[in-house]
């Protein structure tokens, strides 16, 4: 596997069938601290599940929804309705806006409590996504690895995500890539996500 531990900026992080932006850090310790614990105590944040084999699984892991409006969003054999914004995740939205020039009018946040809360192989491909539209991963606290497989070749790339980094994952990436973020005994710390997307 290659692992790019300090990826360049703008640089795509796939070689083929796909784009992966690398947009670099975009606020610093301070500010991703001051964001992280707003959002811990001001997001509506709830276990999530999902279906396994035809079994209902409560994750340790906590998500919540919020759109421009009540967007309905089907995975993993459940749908969710959007939260409306708070004040802050729309400053984090206009924030990627700026970096990725697109737009986006919803946000899953994932609150992993430690490294050993993970998410398994898959790919953005639901039918209520815009098709081949832009999703930008927000990453605020602990640093994880987010990995990359191709569904044909087997091909994996890997890198670590640092607190306050940006990626993108646009075009054919769905379509031809898996990701996940692996479980680790050695990440001891919290982590939010924020990945800011593109409904229909």
């Amino acid at each position: 596997m290659d692992l790019f531990s300090c990826p360049q900026s703008d640089q795509n992080l796939l070689p083929f069938d796909g784009e992966v932006i690398y947009h670099g850090i975009l606020l610093d310790a301070n500010e991703s601290e001051r964001f992280f614990n707003v959002l811990m105590e001001k997001i509506d944040w709830y276990n999530d599940r999902s279906v396994i084999y035809g079994k209902e699984i409560i994750t340790k892991r906590k998500v919540a929804w919020y759109g421009s409006k009540d967007f309905s969003y089907t995975y993993s054999g459940f749908t969710r309705v959007a939260t409306p914004w708070i004040e802050e995740l729309l400053t984090l939205k206009q924030l990627v806006e700026l970096y990725t020039d697109s737009m986006y009018n919803s946000c899953l946040l994932n609150l992993y409590h430690s490294g050993e809360e993970g998410m398994a192989w898959h790919s953005d491909g639901e039918k209520d996504l815009v098709d081949n539209g832009s999703i930008a991963c927000l990453s605020l606290g602990a640093q994880r690895r987010f990995d990359f497989k191709h569904k044909q070749s087997g091909d994996k790339k890997g890198f670590e995500l640092a607190n306050g980094s940006l990626i993108e994952m646009k075009g054919e990436t769905q379509k031809h890539w898996l990701h996940r973020i692996a479980p680790t005994k050695k990440v001891t710390e919290p982590r939010i996500s924020l990945t800011f997307r593109q409904m229909k």
